[in-house]
């Protein structure tokens, strides 16, 4: 059925999704910090456009956010002008930012004590994913809240799974890209010794991709990389914040992570280069020899 949704944060992610949901009929308010990116969506979606977030999501079912970091978030679901001081004990909060869990538990006690229901929902599957409506979304929260969300998140999403309580969403996503740091730096390296050592890469990857090394990096990312091109995708500067938030956690639950923290050291020397922007496949470049002068 339709529904009354508000979408906070019309970025790289938020703007396609936002679309899939007004695409699917889903009667869309759009709040975004720069105003003239809510004014081109809705002149190339149906929706409306609210002036502040609070506006947004008055009368709205499901308020959606997708900003960028703790802050931003506190910054437009508090105060007057933020979400929650509209949102009625009948409506759902659903945060999409890649967060920390501390803040998706915080977000939730909020919530809880006017009545409003939330979602931690962070997504995976990049630029590509949002524009192509096919997120993974890991959730956190109470079931009932979720199994409301859940058939309208479908509108950009291949899989939405709740996997537990308030936060388990966000720690779900750290756990996701623990995983993608060391699959792109043994890609990386693997490709690197692959061309030293004479091999026909193109031929290399047609191979392995069919066995026990394939993996989405190797099938999407594997020909780019060859080629150097990174302008594109996931920047390095997005996943230095996610690890940021990864490496607090494991602060606290004492989980070793060396692999992770050496790749994080590994993206802070491809930032240095001026790569901070580039897809998170750049790692490669630091292995490649310095060009000839």
């Amino acid at each position: 059925m339709p529904a009354d949704v508000a979408f906070i944060g019309l970025g790289v992610m938020g703007y396609p999704m936002a679309g899939h949901l007004a695409a699917a009929g889903h009667r869309v308010t759009v709040f975004n910090r720069t105003t003239s990116v809510a004014q081109r969506w809705v002149a190339e979606n149906a929706g409306e456009l609210a002036d502040t977030p609070a506006r947004a999501a008055a009368g709205a079912e499901i308020v959606f956010i997708c900003v960028g970091a703790d802050g931003d978030v506190r910054t437009v679901v508090y105060g007057d002008d933020g979400a929650l001081a509209t949102m009625s004990d009948t409506s759902i909060l659903v945060d999409h930012t890649t967060a920390s869990a501390d803040l998706a538990r915080e977000l939730s006690g909020a919530c809880a004590r006017q009545g409003v229901g939330f979602i931690d929902a962070p997504v995976s599957g990049g630029e590509a994913g949002a524009q192509n409506g096919v997120l993974t979304v890991m959730c956190g929260g109470a079931a009932e809240h979720f199994e409301r969300a859940r058939p309208v998140i479908d509108a950009y999403a291949r899989a939405v799974t709740l996997i537990g309580t308030a936060g388990s969403g966000q720690l779900t996503k750290m756990v996701n890209q623990i995983c993608i740091a060391g699959l792109v730096q043994a890609l990386s390296e693997g490709l690197e010794f692959g061309r030293r050592a004479g091999l026909d890469l193109d031929a290399v990857l047609e191979t392995i991709s069919q066995g026990a090394a394939g993996s989405w990096q190797m099938s999407n990312r594997g020909t780019t990389m060859m080629a150097d091109e990174f302008e594109f995708g996931f920047a390095v500067d997005w996943m230095r914040k996610d690890l940021g938030i990864v490496m607090a956690e494991a602060q606290r639950n004492g989980a070793p992570l060396p692999v992770t923290s050496l790749v994080d050291q590994f993206y802070k020397r491809v930032q240095e280069l001026g790569g901070g922007r580039w897809d998170t496949s750049s790692l490669i470049a630091l292995l490649r020899p310095p060009p000839e002068r």
